[in-house]
C-alpha cells in the first residue's frame, strides 16, 4: 500500500493530482516523527552498499523501521531509469522493518525527485522512524535535499580531491558528516591523510545554526566496520536538534521551502496550459531561432500575453 501510495503521490496525470492531495491530507498528522537523513557523493562511492549495510544494522540491531527513497539517473531522452539501487540493497528489502523505493531522477536538478518530500510524508506515515533519501549523485550540486533531511551524510573516497571542494559553496558547507568509504581497499596511511585533509576543509565554513560540529569518519560498508560511531553520532545529532528547537525551526523554513517550490510549479503550469501562450510559443521559438528577438524579450511577451489573458478572465 506504501508503494502504491508513493506511485499516485509521483503521478504526473493532472486527474490523480486531487486523490494524491487526499491521501496526503490524510498521511500529513501521522507524519513528522522520523529523522530524515540525507545521502549523497559521487557515482560510484558506494552509496548503496552503505545504506545496504548501515541500514541493516539500524533494524537489526537498534530496532529501528527504516525506509530508503532511492533515485536513481534518469535518460536524458526517453526518461527511462534502470533502478538498481534495489538489487543492491535485497539483504535490507527482505527484512521486515525496511522499506526500499527506487526512483528515477527524472532530469530533476538537486539529485532528487519532484515527490521527494510527499514520499517522505507517506513513509512516517506508514511508520518508519528513519528515512534516508538517496540522491542520484551528480556531485557538488547536489543541495537541494538539505531542504527536505535533517542530517546530511555526504559519502567521499580517499584521493578523490573532495577536500578541495571545501573552498566552494555545495553540498560540502551542506554536510553534517563527511564518510570516507571503502576503508578495506585504501592503506591506513591513506585513510587518515584524507581524513585530516576533509576535517581542514571543513573548518573552512562558518559555524552552523544547530551548533552541530560536522565530523568526519571512515568506514567499509564490505566488511561493516565503522558503523558503530556513524550511528551513535546520528543518535547525538538528533537528540541535540530535538533538545535545542532546531529541528522544530529547521522543518518549519522546509515547509516553507516546500509551499514556494508547490507554488512555482503550478504557476509553470498554468503558464503553459494557457492557449495564448502556447499559441505564440512556437513563434517566440521561431523568431528567436533566426535572432529576430530575443530569448529574454519573447519570455517577457509570453508572460505579459498569460498575464492580459487572466485579467480578463
Amino acid at each position: 500500500m506504501l508503494a502504491r501510495g508513493i506511485t499516485l503521490v509521483e503521478s504526473a496525470q493532472t486527474g490523480r493530482r486531487e486523490l494524491a492531495q487526499t491521501l496526503l491530507d490524510a498521511c500529513l498528522p501521522l507524519s513528522g516523527k522520523a529523522i530524515r537523513v540525507g545521502i549523497s557523493g559521487a557515482p560510484g562511492v558506494g552509496k548503496s552498499t552503505f545504506i545496504e549495510a548501515f541500514g541493516t544494522r539500524l533494524v537489526s540491531s537498534e530496532n529501528r523501521r527504516v525506509a530508503v527513497l532511492a533515485y536513481d539517473p534518469a535518460s536524458e531522452r526517453t526518461g527511462g531509469s534502470i533502478l538498481g539501487d534495489k538489487t543492491r540493497m535485497t539483504r535490507l528489502a527482505r527484512h521486515p522493518n525496511a522499506f526500499v523505493r527506487p526512483t528515477p531522477g527524472k532530469r530533476r536538478s538537486g539529485g532528487v525527485g519532484g515527490a521527494t518530500r510527499q514520499s517522505i510524508v507517506l513513509c512516517e506515515a506508514a511508520g518508519y522512524d528513519t528515512i534516508f533519501v538517496e540522491t542520484v549523485g551528480s556531485g557538488q550540486a547536489e543541495t537541494k535535499v538539505s531542504d527536505m533531511v535533517d542530517f546530511l551524510m555526504l559519502l567521499t573516497l580517499p584521493g578523490s580531491g573532495d577536500e578541495l571542494q571545501g573552498v566552494k559553496r555545495g553540498v560540502m558547507e551542506e554536510a553534517d558528516m563527511v564518510v570516507l568509504t571503502k576503508e578495506d581497499a585504501h592503506s591506513p596511511k591513506a585513510i587518515r591523510l584524507e581524513a585530516r585533509r576533509m576535517k581542514a576543509a571543513l573548518r573552512l565554513f562558518p559555524a552552523r545554526e544547530s551548533d552541530w560540529t560536522p565530523s568526519v569518519y571512515t568506514c567499509s560498508a564490505q566488511e561493516e566496520s565503522g558503523l558503530d560511531i556513524i550511528s551513535k553520532d546520528l543518535g547525538d545529532y538528533e537528540q541535540l536538534v530535538k533538545t535545542s528547537g532546531y529541528l522544530e525551526k529547521r522543518r518549519r523554513r522546509q515547509i516553507g521551502c516546500w509551499l514556494r517550490e508547490t507554488l512555482d510549479a503550478h504557476l509553470l503550469d498554468a503558464v503553459r496550459a494557457d492557449p495564448r501562450v502556447s499559441s505564440l510559443l512556437a513563434e517566440y521559438e521561431e523568431q528567436a531561432a533566426r535572432h529576430e528577438i530575443g530569448v529574454t524579450e519573447a519570455a517577457d511577451l509570453l508572460l505579459k500575453a498569460f498575464r492580459e489573458g487572466s485579467e480578463r478572465q
